[in-house]
């Protein structure tokens, strides 16, 4: 003969008190309402880094000294370990690079809020070829972009390294 246990318990959900399942309810809602604006957030910061990228490397491979525009004087970049200062400085540095022609090929860019003002951290992994070479090189960057005050961004700090091996 086979016995069934059955138990009287009460079940977890009904042993809570009333109060209790309206204040759980109240902060799941939150919870999801934030979750929500987060995810808007993410895209809105994925669309504009995606925007910026696009712009920045178009500009790039066809007139680097176009990208004038896109800095400040207390703009930086730091390529392969050379930091420069400044809008003129930042333009020569890159209208001096030994070569004639670019092709980016941008692979993967995350972007995350930087800070309490409204700027961005921008992170590019991608592939360049230069002049006629047919092998591409890796490479990451890194923007940080800061609001202006008239509604658009500017890079404060730009990190550029090719990755070797």
């Amino acid at each position: 003969m086979t016995a069934v246990c059955q138990t009287s318990a009460p079940s977890l959900v009904s042993a809570i008190p009333p109060a209790e399942k309206a204040r759980n309810l109240e902060e799941k809602k939150k919870r999801e309402r934030e979750t929500k604006r987060d995810r808007q957030k993410r895209s809105i910061l994925s669309q504009l880094a995606e925007q910026f990228t696009e712009f920045y490397y178009t500009t790039f491979d066809r007139n680097r000294s176009d990208l004038a525009a896109l800095y400040r004087d207390q703009s930086m970049l730091t390529f392969e370990s050379a930091a420069v200062r400044g809008t003129s400085g930042i333009v020569e540095k890159l209208v001096s690079l030994p070569f004639a022609k670019i092709k980016h090929q941008i692979a993967t860019f995350d972007a995350q809020p930087s800070n309490e003002q409204g700027g961005i951290l921008v992170m590019v992994t991608g592939a360049l070829l230069i002049d006629e070479e047919q092998r591409p090189m890796n490479y990451t960057q890194i923007f940080q972009l800061l609001p202006d005050g008239s509604g658009s961004y500017f890079v404060f700090n730009d990190m550029f390294k090719l990755i070797y091996g």
